[in-house]
């Protein structure tokens, strides 16, 4: 993959297949939480909605980690009620939270009897540095529910809080789900490992593209490419 040196902080894992992509993206996962746990009392996992991830997810919940030690938390939400089978809450608990992840602490940015104000102030103050920050990707370039042309999508990129309320109305790649709890750029910047999984040659392709000088509003991807401090690790595989 050909990138911009003054903008790529990559590293870019091509696997030739599923069974690859699977094994090598859950050995990233659970090494970087095994080694936070070696000097910290818990560690923390931010992770994503999406159908991609979710062999990750199972494959992660087998693995023996001290899993009453690690606490799981959302990267983004849609605004739905808690329980919802569409919400991506629902997705984690029945993908991740299962097997030996079923001790692991579960921090839902939704919680019954909150607005949207309320749940976002929560996430904001109970949030900490994650030890790892798991991302998926739209085909339309998106991360976390940070939409190419939402709108104040710039805001959001350049909040200094770590979760922020978003409207994606008329984009697209949001479905019928526009408002919703998004991670900023902020937010992402923290974890100590990053980590984005993306599968086809169309999502290649739209990483490639945003490793070359395209505007974050156009690709928020690239947000992600150009954080400060560790490197995004990227696996993917056709």
């Amino acid at each position: 993959m050909h990138t911009n040196p003054a903008i790529a902080s990559m590293i870019f894992n091509a696997h030739p297949d599923e069974e690859h992509w699977l094994t090598a993206a859950v050995a990233d996962i659970a090494s970087a939480l095994a080694n936070d746990l070696l000097s910290n009392q818990r560690a923390r996992l931010l992770v994503s909605g999406g159908s991609t991830p979710g062999p990750v997810y199972r494959a992660l919940a087998a693995q023996p980690l001290d899993w009453a030690r690690i606490d799981v938390a959302l990267v983004d939400e849609r605004w739905l009620p808690p329980g919802d089978p569409d919400s991506n809450a629902q997705l984690i608990e029945s993908n991740l939270l299962i097997n030996r992840a079923t001790s692991a602490h579960f921090e839902p940015l939704l919680q019954p009897g909150r607005n949207l104000a309320d749940s976002v102030f929560a996430a904001n103050a109970s949030t900490g540095p994650a030890s790892v920050l798991l991302l998926g990707m739209g085909a339309d370039g998106h991360i976390a529910s940070l939409f190419p042309g939402m709108h104040e999508l710039m805001s959001a990129l350049a909040s200094s809080a770590d979760y922020v309320a978003v409207n994606a109305r008329l984009c697209p790649g949001a479905g019928p789900w526009p408002q919703r709890i998004s991670l900023t750029p902020a937010g992402m910047a923290r974890a100590l490992t990053r980590i984005l999984l993306i599968r086809g040659e169309q999502k290649r392709k739209i990483v490639e593209r945003a490793l070359h000088d395209i505007a974050p509003g156009e690709l928020p991807v690239h947000v992600a490419l150009t954080l400060p401090g560790a490197p995004l690790l990227i696996h993917w595989c056709p």
